[in-house]
């Protein structure tokens, strides 16, 4: 199974996507984006948790 996460899903005005195997390498995807486009977004426990909770697996 492919899982896949956008911005959109977070209702972040921005166009970015990624899908990945395992959710380890979408969340290393996940935290370089933000890392670089949304630096207002603090990568605590609670929300990497909330971004997990979006991941779709297809």
């Amino acid at each position: 199974m492919t899982k896949s996460i956008s911005c959109k899903d977070a209702g972040k005005d921005c166009s970015w996507s990624a899908s990945a195997k395992t959710e380890s390498e979408l969340m290393e995807k996940v935290t370089a984006h933000v890392k670089t486009d949304h630096k207002e977004i603090e990568l605590t426990p609670e929300n990497i948790a909330g971004i997990k909770s979006l991941i779709k697996e297809s």
